[in-house]
């Protein structure tokens, strides 16, 4: 298969080398190729001005083998079917590595939220949720927050959901307020996740430098909160970028918590630089500091990268010139084919996606658990679950790596195709 930037192509490509190096069943590859529903919804919206404006919707069920599909919503103006198939695809194989029995979805709404009221935007949910009400649900597809979308979405979701179906809507969604029947933890889960996940993951590289510097491009739920709690732990953050721009700091961003005030009361990052608690441009030159685009970010020269924007941002054009040591990826997809190859010849080592990010789905999961069987755990419970996950899964890809010979992504994939494997021959039984 021709190789290209094509999210869902890359997917089979992916699928393709890790199931020849374990000899997959071919019934069970053919099925892991294709989605068991696709589902593309018209959403007539009625705006604030009275004008009908019409958006597209869609739920991607990939396969349920492990359990009810699970994965996220996103509002995105570049969502499309393509990449709704890989990332679908992508949380089967999350699901399966970090041990929940879930199977993979993927949903969301083409459409730029910063463009609608608050108004606007939950009709439009309520609306993208009568559609797809008869395929979501507590045991068949479980949703999720994701790009641009929030607690108080799903709150809207589980809402129409109960409205609609005349039943409690509770554990249909993960990700809701704590006191609509969310989990404690959840919103910090993702970064959380990927902070026990990073440092399991150096202790097994021998990466032993103090204070390693690291660069996080994206600062919105998961790059704000890996950088805040990476700083908490003794790495120094040097650049942060948002969709708008970024900061470079070699001698360390002062103050992540800062740089999360400053955003929310300015809508971006750049000119954050911080002395104490003011944030200034005029302190830029006082701290040595530095405008940066985000994809600038990419090629500083750091020890760990962090991309945990969107897919597709590590390239043939940009990975020759990549200067970390480590790529560790928060986002879905950051890294296409190509530049996975050129990484690997360069001797950078390439924490993957599906490995880096699942905390997110680790803790969804404990919250519908928890839904379903009426408990309420504390943070300090949710964090502890979240911990040994990540931890248990980081030793098996190192060491299904050292087994196979092979890279950390494909280890990871051969870890979830033999999860999901296992479940399907027991269940053909």
């Amino acid at each position: 298969m021709k190789k290209n930037n094509n999210p869902w192509e890359r997917s089979l490509v992916e699928l393709k080398s890790s199931s020849d190096k374990i000899s997959l069943n071919d019934m069970l590859l053919t099925l892991l190729k294709s989605h068991d529903r696709i589902l593309e919804v018209s959403l007539p919206l009625k705006m604030d001005d009275g004008k009908i404006k019409v958006f597209r919707g869609f739920r991607i069920q990939h396969n349920n083998i492990l359990g009810p599909y699970k994965g996220g919503i996103r509002y995105h103006e570049q969502v499309n079917l393509d990449e709704m198939k890989a990332l679908s695809f992508w949380m089967t194989m999350k699901n399966a590595l970090i041990d929940v029995p879930f199977g993979g979805g993927k949903g969301g709404i083409e459409v730029d939220p910063k463009t609608l009221s608050e108004g606007e935007l939950e009709r439009l949910t309520r609306a993208f949720t009568r559609k797809i009400k008869d395929v979501i649900g507590p045991h068949k597809d479980v949703p999720a927050p994701d790009v641009n979308t929030n607690p108080k979405i799903m709150a809207w979701v589980a809402s129409e959901y109960a409205k609609q179906n005349g039943k409690d809507g509770i554990a249909v969604v993960t990700g809701k307020p704590v006191d609509k029947g969310g989990s404690e933890g959840r919103k910090e889960a993702t970064g959380m996740g990927g902070m026990y996940a990073l440092i399991a993951s150096l202790k097994k590289l021998r990466f032993n430098k103090k204070n390693p510097t690291v660069a996080v491009q994206g600062f919105g739920n998961v790059g704000r909160y890996i950088a805040s709690f990476l700083q908490r732990n003794g790495f120094k953050i040097v650049a942060v970028s948002d969709s708008k721009g970024g900061i470079y700091i070699p001698d360390g961003i002062s103050d992540i918590e800062n740089l999360e005030k400053y955003k929310e009361a300015k809508g971006f990052l750049a000119g954050c630089y911080c002395v104490g608690s003011v944030c200034d441009i005029s302190n830029r030159e006082k701290r040595g500091g530095k405008d940066i685009t985000p994809a600038e970010l990419l090629t500083l020269p750091v020890d760990i990268l962090i991309p945990a924007a969107l897919e597709s941002v590590i390239t043939k054009i940009n990975a020759g010139k990549i200067q970390a040591k480590i790529v560790f990826e928060m986002a879905n997809g950051p890294t296409t084919i190509e530049a996975d190859e050129i990484l690997e010849k360069k001797g950078i080592t390439v924490i993957p996606d599906i490995l880096s990010n699942s905390g997110g789905v680790a803790v969804s999961y404990f919250e519908w658990f928890q839904n379903l069987n009426n408990k309420k755990w504390t943070k300090d419970e949710v964090f502890k679950k979240l911990k040994q996950k990540m931890e248990k899964a980081v030793d098996r890809v190192f060491e299904t790596s050292k087994k196979f010979k092979t890279t950390l992504r494909e280890a990871s994939y051969i870890l979830a195709l033999k999860k999901i494997e296992s479940v399907w021959e027991n269940k053909k039984d």
